[in-house]
């Protein structure tokens, strides 16, 4: 029946709003929900084009009662695809304002590291090679504005600190930063009593745990 698909993967999109990580791009529904639209719109050219170009609404009310339901169909098909799309973009955006890197998710082209693309934990598992390109892209473009603001985290949160200075402790190692109050190596295991706005970039990228 015309709608069922589109119907399943705006179910696909509200189970993602709940999820942590952003699943598998559902190509095989999008696929076939634009082949329905494609068949609606041939079904609805071959009723006008027996018709001819004279015709009016007013003619044929059964005819036109099917082409309405048809291109209803269709404007549903569309409506379903482009909310589909808009959150998982939206949910891209947001993995790029928490801090997370296109190296971390393995879709960065070029790398000198010697260990392949392939063999890392990717973040990016199932996303569409043009989400991919998305979320570079809006990287860069979150950089560029980085870039004019030096002295201001754009990425951090939102809500003022109840503490200026917190308990962490470090998940993995996460090399040296640079503080007010110097540098700190941030190895596995070690705590530290620190500045909440030195770390908490390290914090949204989970290197390193508030302790309450």
């Amino acid at each position: 029946m015309y709608g069922d698909l589109a119907a399943k993967l705006i179910q696909d999109s509200k189970r993602t709003q709940s999820l942590d990580v952003l699943p598998s791009y559902q190509t095989d529904f999008v696929n076939s929900i634009v082949r329905e639209i494609r068949d609606l719109q041939r079904d609805v050219k071959i009723l006008l084009d027996k018709q001819g170009p004279n015709f009016r609404a007013s003619q044929d009310r059964r005819l036109s009662c099917a082409i309405f339901v048809l291109q209803i169909c269709m404007r549903r098909n569309k409506r379903c695809l482009l909310a589909y799309h808009a959150l998982r973009a939206q949910r891209l955006e947001a993995l790029v304002w928490s801090g997370l890197e296109t190296t971390s998710i393995g879709i960065e082209d070029d790398t000198d590291d010697e260990v392949a693309l392939s063999e890392r934990p990717s973040v990016a598992s199932g996303w569409h090679p043009d989400e991919e390109e998305y979320f570079r892209g809006h990287g860069d473009a979150l950089a560029e504005l980085k870039g004019e603001w030096t002295d201001v985290d754009l990425t951090g949160s939102m809500e003022p600190p109840r503490d200026l200075f917190i308990d962490v402790r470090v998940l993995k190692d996460a090399g040296e930063i640079q503080t007010e109050y110097g540098l700190i190596a941030l190895t596995k295991n070690s705590q530290f009593y620190v500045r909440q706005g030195d770390v908490e970039r390290l914090i949204q990228q989970g290197y390193i745990q508030k302790l309450r």
